[in-house]
């Protein structure tokens, strides 16, 4: 007696309850996800060749546009913004400019300082979608007469005596030199002689010495 056969069937996958997995994580990620918020100052930094990542306490950035205009501000952290509302009051008093504690307060929450010292009080009323390279004037750096930058720095090193600060200078790629050097004239009148360069990271070039050594800097 032969043996029987047993008919083959097709094997079939049910990939119903898949498809709704794959469907929910999607909608979960793109709902929970944060675009990057877009910068109030536009600068187009120069690339260089590092690895070494921007510190992110005790922050100072100093931004330099393509047509010359300087903005001040701290980092995001707790302890960055109770110093520069430390440095503002200083200010404050110094120059008898007459902000109140809540503006003041407005002050410390926007993206960036960007106005001469007589215009703070007006810089704490405007909007968000005023807080722009576009509309604020920048601090003035234009020659050693008329460098408020000066007096910022000099606030940075009141507030921070006893203790580093991290100075960042990022500049565009397409700003003057001149802007520079009434920068780094502030910085040296208040004996701030370091300060680390904001750069755009690009790879190191495959076979080069600094290859070798270190791989990529990515």
């Amino acid at each position: 007696m032969g043996r029987p056969k047993i008919a083959r069937k097709s094997t079939s996958v049910d990939m119903t309850a898949m498809c709704d997995v794959a469907f929910l994580l999607l909608s979960f990620f793109i709902l929970t996800a944060k675009p990057k918020p877009s910068s109030a100052v536009t600068v187009q930094t120069p690339s260089s060749v590092s690895s070494k990542k921007a510190p992110e306490k005790d922050v100072i950035l100093v931004s330099i546009t393509k047509d010359g205009k300087v903005f001040l501000n701290a980092g995001d952290n707790a302890d960055d913004k109770a110093k520069l509302e430390s440095i503002i009051n200083s200010l404050n008093q110094s120059n008898n400019l007459g902000l109140s504690s809540a503006e003041v307060k407005n002050l410390v929450n926007q993206p960036m300082i960007g106005v001469p010292l007589a215009n703070l009080k007006q810089q704490a009323s405007l909007k968000s979608d005023q807080l722009n390279d576009k509309v604020l004037p920048g601090i003035p750096v234009k020659d050693t007469t008329n460098n408020e930058l000066t007096k910022w720095m000099r606030g940075v090193t009141d507030v921070y005596t006893g203790t580093k600060v991290n100075l960042l200078l990022k500049g565009d790629n397409m700003a003057k030199y001149p802007y520079f050097k009434n920068v780094l004239t502030a910085f040296k009148k208040n004996d701030l002689l370091k300060f680390q360069m904001v750069t755009e990271p690009e790879s190191v070039p495959e076979g080069t010495v600094l290859y070798k050594t270190h791989g990529s800097a990515e």
